[in-house]
């Protein structure tokens, strides 16, 4: 859940990239390299040039043109299908493309295709930290009907972009039949050493449950017996994408294998399917996990028990409701772990970071929160840093820390990992 766009958004100098005049055309010394054999007749340098891209990956990945260290210069690149040409091409790099969604303008992220080539390029100068999803989305269409930016045209996109097939990483699944991202990790990135599945790790076991009509999904560590508690737990919200979809269970299996948490069962919670209903700082919501959830995760797996031992984690509106449940239930939730966490809520006629108020005012929990945000949160990132700011000044053991990426599940799987480590093995 992030913010309700408002009109004319202004962004800051870091995040509002170069002024679109001063962008060159080409800006890849590689596709300048490529555009100058094409014009001297070379017969295949177009050939050779796709070679390269598959033996070293997509994108491309070149030094700062201004000469920064800290940057890089990166060039998605997508190859004709001559089968089925397009007329326009958007890049969608999550978040990044956002901004300006939201801002009614998608022109900046058109790809041009090189003068006498099936090659479709585009650049942008990004910190060499950054990590985000991206997806093309080709059409045959009007340049209008692919710079659509209302919200049905806009799921249109969603519903249609398609990874990148020259990008080697493994992608980031999705769910409700829309198509996998590739997933772009610049050198600098922060480690995600706990999200791929290892054959060489003892397996936990998931089981599929259901509490008050409410689909549940259970991660039990490596050895776990109902007796052999009491063993930590973890809820997740929006359990429908990190079960099924982003097999949550292997980093938690990895996190069991190296040490870096106890024995640990994970309760996935579905809200994806009433997220207005339960994820805005909801108190009935809260309460049933409280009286209701935990209590069935005691009795079934011996976890829960300890408030201290008791962490739930959330993104966007799970993340705000993370926080919440720490502040509203710290009886049950002694640790939340809040991953870009929708602060701003509800920002309508009762103001906005009602939530931050309320931990600016209310006596002291005892609770430890951990909190993470995106530096291209454009909506989220000044909100958190103030309930951060708040949280130190009322004396919470709180951790915290910003990462170069987007409201992006290729950014929060490693998150969570961290977080959970941080949280439950003292990491």
């Amino acid at each position: 859940m992030t913010r309700p766009p408002r009109r004319n958004p202004s962004l800051p100098p870091a995040l509002a990239g170069p002024a679109r005049s001063e962008v060159p055309t080409v800006r890849s010394p590689l596709l300048r390299e490529l555009r100058e054999a094409i014009r001297a007749g070379s017969p295949d340098a177009e050939q050779a040039f796709w070679r390269y891209v598959s033996e070293t990956g997509a994108p491309l990945v070149e030094p700062d043109p201004e000469g920064d260290p800290g940057h890089r210069l990166v060039t998605f690149v997508r190859r004709e299908d001559p089968e089925r040409p397009a007329t326009h091409v958007l890049a969608l790099v999550h978040t990044v493309t956002d901004k300006d969604r939201h801002a009614g303008d998608l022109a900046p992220h058109l790809m041009e295709r090189l003068e006498g080539t099936g090659v479709w390029a585009i650049s942008h100068r990004l910190r060499a930290d950054h990590r985000a999803s991206y997806q093309f989305h080709a059409t045959d269409g009007t340049r209008e009907d692919a710079l659509r930016a209302d919200r049905v045209g806009w799921l249109h996109v969603l519903d249609h972009a398609r990874p990148d097939p020259l990008n080697d990483r493994a992608p980031l699944p999705s769910r409700d039949g829309r198509n996998p991202a590739s997933v772009l990790e610049l050198p600098e990135a922060p480690a995600q050493t706990h999200i791929r599945r290892r054959e060489d790790v003892d397996r936990g076991r998931t089981l599929d449950d259901e509490v008050d009509g409410r689909r549940i999904t259970v991660h039990l560590p490596p050895g776990h017996r109902p007796d052999g508690g009491p063993y930590a737990l973890a809820v997740l919200l929006d359990g429908e994408m990190w079960g099924p979809v982003l097999g949550v269970g292997d980093i938690l299996d990895n996190l069991h294998a190296d040490g870096e948490l106890p024995p640990t069962v994970a309760v996935l919670v579905d809200t994806m399917g009433r997220r207005m209903e339960d994820l805005a700082c909801s108190a009935p919501f809260v309460d049933w996990l409280a009286e209701t959830l935990l209590p069935w995760a005691e009795r079934e797996y011996g976890a829960g028990a300890d408030a201290a031992r008791t962490v739930v984690a959330g993104q966007s509106a799970g993340g705000l409701t993370a926080a919440f449940a720490a502040f509203r239930r710290p009886d049950r939730f002694g640790l939340a772990l809040s991953q870009s966490g929708s602060f701003w809520w509800p920002d309508d006629e009762r103001g906005s970071e009602w939530l931050t108020g309320q931990y600016a005012w209310a006596e002291r929990r005892p609770v430890t929160l951990h909190l993470e945000v995106g530096l291209q949160e454009w909506m989220l990132l000044q909100e958190n840093r103030r309930l951060r700011n708040v949280l130190r000044a009322r004396g919470y053991d709180v951790r915290y820390r910003e990462f170069n990426g987007g409201h992006d599940y290729a950014c929060w799987r490693g998150g969570l990992a961290d977080g959970l480590a941080a949280l439950l093995g003292g990491g």
